[in-house]
């Protein structure tokens, strides 16, 4: 029976790294997985999913104007697809995760997405806001703060290593400026 999953997490937990093993293990059983990726998320190039340990790609890309039920039910009347897996989630739109509940109930075909929950305020993307409601699985995908403790939220840092306590909620220029923290440590380092 396909659903609609929702792999969630901080940065730097292997999302993209469990979204490619998934297209492996689905492909290794002969069957045929739809990849897709936020079109912001040029990092590692346009039109792939990659993960840091060098593991990457292609994918289709969405914006807030794709139709992705719309485009997935035109992919499986082309070719049978098994399954849809959605990098970068948090990007989604409410239509969207909308679109991709459709997907699983009149397609009959289960959809993973992985993306990050809350951004570097603690207030929750709106994609991850919907999958969080509308998900029939919500699985964490746990990393761990310096401290030892899971890793629950992330701060960004400025150029000088000072917490950012205000901006733009999207900012991929430099991914190196996001540190993942227990709940603890992010109210010491946000608030001191």
């Amino acid at each position: 029976m396909p659903q609609l999953y929702f792999y969630y997490s901080t940065m730097n937990a292997g999302k993209s790294t469990n979204l490619l093993q998934a297209a492996f293990n689905y492909r290794e059983q002969g069957m045929n997985p739809l990849v897709y990726n936020a079109e912001i998320d040029d990092r590692f190039g346009k039109g792939k999913v990659a993960s840091r340990i060098g593991l990457e790609e292609k994918a289709n890309m969405f914006n807030a104007k794709t139709n992705l039920y719309d485009e997935i039910f035109q992919y499986n009347n082309n070719k049978k697809v098994d399954c849809i897996l959605v990098d970068e989630s948090q990007f989604l739109t409410k239509d969207q995760v909308y679109q991709l509940s459709e997907v699983v109930d009149k397609q009959g075909i289960p959809v993973l997405c992985y993306g990050i929950r809350t951004d570097f305020l603690g207030e929750l993307f709106e994609g991850s806001h919907y999958l969080l409601a509308w998900a029939d699985r919500l699985i964490e995908i746990k990393t761990i703060c310096s401290c030892g403790k899971k890793a629950n939220r992330l701060v960004r840092l400025d150029q000088n290593g000072k917490v950012v306590k205000q901006g733009e909620q999207v900012d991929i220029s430099d991914m190196d400026r996001y540190e993942s923290l227990c709940r603890k440590h992010y109210k010491i380092k946000f608030n001191g």
